[in-house]
């Protein structure tokens, strides 16, 4: 068996198993092989490196827990920092703001601010966008 990465007329990538390659070139020939996603039969195969069985696997060393907590503590912090830099704080409006602001009645812009769970699952099923931010990071003094 082989695999052929091919793509149709209107660019649409997609892929396919033949037996072998003179199965597929004889496939084509008789206008067999379609597009799945438009029809074409007007197909092309397209570059793939090639599936190489026994090769040796690499060693990846292990993720160290600590370094990787300690990214994503400084990617949360970053994102928070963003959004109180650059949002509206509305405080315990937000549920009655982001609806607004959704539906039209508010000026469009950037908030933040608190909803309990209840209201933030109402505007989830309304299709408000909303997120949870990250906390706010542990105050360093307060640490083990």
């Amino acid at each position: 068996m082989i695999r052929y990465a091919l793509s149709c007329a209107h660019d649409h990538l997609f892929e396919a198993w033949f037996d072998s390659s003179t199965a597929y070139d004889d496939q084509a020939a008789r206008g067999l092989v379609e597009c799945p996603v438009c029809g074409s039969r007007t197909v092309s195969k397209q570059i793939m490196a090639p599936a190489v069985a026994g090769t040796r696997r690499t060693a990846v060393a292990p993720a160290d827990p600590a370094k990787m907590r300690a990214m994503m503590m400084q990617a949360a912090h970053e994102v928070r920092a963003h959004v109180e830099a650059n949002f509206d704080y509305v405080g315990d409006t937000f549920a009655r703001e982001a609806r607004d602001i959704h539906e039209g009645r508010g000026e469009k812009r950037e908030i933040y601010g608190e909803a309990t769970p209840a209201e933030v699952k109402a505007l989830k099923a309304d299709g408000v966008p909303c997120a949870a931010l990250p906390p706010p990071p542990p105050d360093p003094a307060k640490l083990n």
